[in-house]
Parts: structure tokens; sequence; C-alpha cells
């Protein structure tokens, strides 16, 4: 939830291209991949940064969220390129009245045709975390870090319990970062219902999930680079079990008991060791 002095428009891009460039840095957004979107339901005047409108249908009905406000990333565009050009790699969604469809705002200098198309698992998403939780702000990110994506390929990581035990234990700040642990969606078919579903179902129970040889999807209410830093902490734990792997598996990691009392010393509550 955001208290105000509410994020200008201006202050969201900026954000979201911070957030772009950060997950370029890690390689997980090669070329054109990864998308990003945030959802905000205070008051914001698209036209100061996207003049154009036109008619936009929704993937689904979203009543609750008549006049709220999307900016999602264009299809095809790279996010690393956010940060020097904003409006020309973002479209502005302002829902209608009823919530079935909807306006898209772009820019005089818009580089796209649509938005991604991923949106049906963005929107899914975020309507679903803003009815449980009544948040003012939400954002979603689909990035492709490789190490996550490579273990996603390997049978034994397939399994939700062995992922878990097996990444989150090789710095304290994982455990910290990420104690409902990540997500594990089996393979479904990019931009499909069935991917949307059960992302939606994941993400009730963790704040970023695994999309099977495909990448991640990671959400905050808080801001866009939190969602950005879920992706991080997790890709840099299946880094150090890739590490682990190429080495003979000859490191251990932290051990049951020293997870426990990490989690002891923080207040942290997991069910995971």
């Amino acid at each position: 939830m955001i208290q105000p002095p509410y994020p200008e428009i201006d202050d969201l891009l900026e954000m979201m291209g911070e957030a772009g460039k950060r997950l370029s840095d890690i390689d997980a957004v090669e070329g054109a991949a990864g998308n990003i979107s945030v959802c905000l339901r205070w008051p914001i005047e698209p036209r100061s940064r996207f003049p154009l409108a036109q008619p936009f249908d929704l993937p689904q009905p979203v009543p609750e969220l008549a006049g709220a406000t999307f900016l999602v990333s264009g299809s095809g565009r790279r996010l690393r390129e956010i940060m020097d050009e904003p409006s020309a790699n973002i479209g502005c969604i302002v829902v209608d009245e009823g919530g079935k469809t909807a306006r898209l705002f772009i820019s005089h200098n818009c580089r796209f045709e649509r938005v991604t198309s991923e949106f049906n698992s963005h929107l899914a998403v975020h309507y679903d975390q803003i009815l449980a939780s009544g948040t003012n702000f939400h954002a979603v990110i689909h990035a492709q870090p490789p190490h996550l994506t490579y273990l996603s390929h390997v049978p034994r990581y397939q399994d939700e319990a062995y992922l878990n035990t097996h990444l989150l234990r090789w710095q304290p700040e994982t455990i910290i970062t990420l104690p409902e642990g990540i997500g594990f969606v089996p393979f479904r078919v990019p931009s499909s219902e069935e991917l949307m579903a059960r992302t939606v179902e994941s993400l009730r129970k963790h704040r970023i999930v695994i999309w099977a040889k495909h990448g991640v999807m990671a959400r905050s209410d808080v801001t866009v680079k939190r969602a950005a830093d879920r992706i991080e902490y997790a890709e840099t734990a299946a880094k150090y079990e890739y590490l682990n792997l190429s080495a003979g598996e000859i490191g251990e990691g932290l051990s049951v008991d020293e997870i426990r009392a990490i989690c002891k010393t923080f207040n942290i509550k997991q069910e995971i060791f």
C-alpha cells in the first residue's frame, strides 16, 4: 500500500526503467525478453506523457478495478531501453467503468503495436492480489534469468520442495527476503490461459514463481524495484546452486539448524526448513 503523497507518472516510469536496466545487467532479459507492469489506484493524468488514446479490450473483466491505471511494457520492446525512452516503450491503460474495456494511452513516439502478450497473466495477478489485499499499488515482472531457467529444465528441481531446500541454503538473505520460498509452475504455453491460472494460484503463496523452461514472474505491492530485487535474489541462489553442481556438489550450504537460527533471530516465519 502506497501512502500519499503518491508517486507521479514520471516517478513510476523512472522506477520501471531502473528495474528493467538492473534485470538486463544480470542477463535476465535478453533481447526483447521479459515484461513489466504496475497497477495504481490513485488519480493520475496519463495524457501528460501519453497523449494518444484508443479503445482496449481487457483479457478479462475486472469490475473492481474500474478507474485503475496500468503502466505496461510494449510487445517486442527491450526492458533495458525503458530508462532512456519510457514513453516509447510503455503504454498506459485506464480501466473503463464496469471493468470490461479500457483505453490505451500511448505517446507520439510509441514503438510497439500492442502491449506485452503476457498481459493476461499480469492483469490476472494484479486483480487477484488487489482484491485479496486492498492495496492501491501492485507491480509484476516477468524475466528469464539464466540459472533459474536452466534449473527448471532439470527434473529434480521441478519438485517445489527440493527446489527450495536447495536454492535457499546458500545465503542468509535468501530466506529473509523469500520466506515463502519460490513457487513452481510446470511448463505451460506462454500467454496461455493455463499459464495464467497456475501463476495466479502460485503467487497467492509466493512472491516469485518459476515458469518451467521459460523464466520467472515476481510481484510486489511496495515498489516495482522490489519485484526486480526478488528476481535477483532468486537468480543469485540459482547461480550458487549451479556453481555447486559444476564443482561436483562439494558445497553443503547453510544447515537446517543454521537457517532456523537465522529465522529465529530475524523473526522470519517460514515452513520450508
